[in-house]
């Protein structure tokens, strides 16, 4: 189930990163305001019949992403709102992440450190195409949540020199 969490979370951090680019180019996600759902993943074991019926259940286009065939971009009403994306192995209620829009990433992460969650290591981090920052924590009960904000994180401090 760890390898599982850990191959959806590289996959979503490729798009997010530009380090896997979707046809067209990167804008901001849409400013959904705090606390409202920015973006989504969901997981498939069979992306063409998922495609199918989320297009006709809820009018969703698809976006190819360059270099693979394992993921397609949601496209509705012209805004890029998540990823549909093929599984590794047998779907869990840990295959896919949501993230919630935060003002501040940072404090976020904190507030749900000190709440009983953890932050996921190496986490949050500026998206490299400028759009934002991205945190992931896992709530008490294994449940992982991202939190993105439109703000870059502020740059670290520099230590003095000796």
């Amino acid at each position: 189930m760890r390898n599982a969490m850990l191959a959806m979370i590289m996959t979503t951090l490729s798009l997010m990163t530009g380090e896997i680019h979707a046809a067209t180019d990167k804008t901001f996600p849409a400013d959904v305001g705090p606390g409202r759902v920015a973006w989504f993943d969901i997981t498939t074991t069979n992306l063409p019949r998922s495609k199918e019926f989320y297009g006709k259940l809820f009018d969703w286009q698809f976006t190819p992403v360059q270099g693979t065939d394992q993921v397609a971009e949601i496209v509705a009403g012209g805004t890029a709102i998540g990823t549909l994306r093929v599984a590794e192995g047998k779907i869990s209620t840990f295959n896919g992440v949501v993230y919630v829009q935060v003002a501040d990433v940072q404090a976020g992460c904190k507030k749900a450190k000190e709440l009983g969650g953890t932050v996921v290591d190496g986490f949050p981090f500026n998206l490299s195409n400028g759009t934002g920052a991205i945190g992931l924590v896992v709530d008490p009960v294994g449940h992982p949540v991202g939190l993105y904000s439109r703000t870059p994180l502020a740059p670290a401090p520099s230590s003095p020199a000796k």
